[in-house]
């Protein structure tokens, strides 16, 4: 669909007087986001790829006290996964996710065994690339898990975060008219475009919208 084929439907109005109420706590927060990158160390922005890792089927705010919990001990750049598991007890597939911490710093680390995340993805020229290589060499990573990292250190204008609570928020504004019962990469990316599309037309920017939606959902804006 042309962004012109959409419309504002009764639940767009809803979902409108609320971003009226909570537009300037959104763009703070995503001013936030912005400077976690711009003033953020290698280990900042590590500290952030690793709490992806943990927010699949778990609670974000659960993820982000188990991922700096283990900064704050010293184990997400230290420690084994033996040790980081005893911390993940508050997110799901712990085990798994503990191995996929290991494995990131491992991918994460220079020569000297010093993190380069930033400096990593610093290399990387575009937003969507970046997204590409996460999806192709993370282990525990997709295109949710990719945006919703880049997101939170300041780029997601121009990518969604896809999980079933968008999706479904998605469906009530027609962008699109079911929830799909698996999301494919290719279906993934068609459904961004449509998302990108729509919020081009309400102009209100992906990142706000996807804040706004997880803000009615969950009372408060987070990450």
């Amino acid at each position: 669909m042309k962004k012109e084929e959409y419309k504002k439907n009764e639940y767009f109005y809803e979902i409108e007087q609320i971003y009226k109420a909570k537009q300037k706590d959104i763009e703070k927060r995503l001013k936030e986001f912005k400077e976690i990158w711009e003033k953020g160390s290698n280990e900042d922005i590590h500290t952030e790829l690793s709490f992806c890792i943990l927010t699949p089927q778990s609670k974000a705010v659960n993820a982000w006290k188990a991922i700096t919990t283990l900064r704050d001990n010293g184990l997400l750049f230290n420690g084994s996964a033996e040790e980081m598991v005893e911390y993940l007890n508050i997110v799901r597939f712990k085990n798994n996710k503990a191995k996929y911490l290991v494995a990131l710093r491992e991918q994460m680390k220079n020569e000297k065994g010093q993190i380069i995340t930033k400096d990593f993805f610093s290399s990387i020229s575009t937003v969507k690339a970046r997204r590409e290589w996460i999806v192709k060499n993370i282990k525990g990573m997709a295109y949710k898990e990719a945006g919703h990292f880049l997101r939170n250190v300041g780029f997601g204008k121009e990518i969604a975060i896809l999980d079933r609570h968008i999706l479904k928020n998605l469906v009530k504004l027609e962008v699109i008219g079911e929830v799909p019962k698996s999301l494919t990469p290719k279906l993934y990316l068609e459904i961004e475009e449509r998302m990108k599309a729509y919020c081009e037309y309400v102009n209100i920017p992906m990142d706000s919208l996807d804040l706004l939606l997880w803000y009615k959902e969950a009372g408060e804006i987070f990450k």
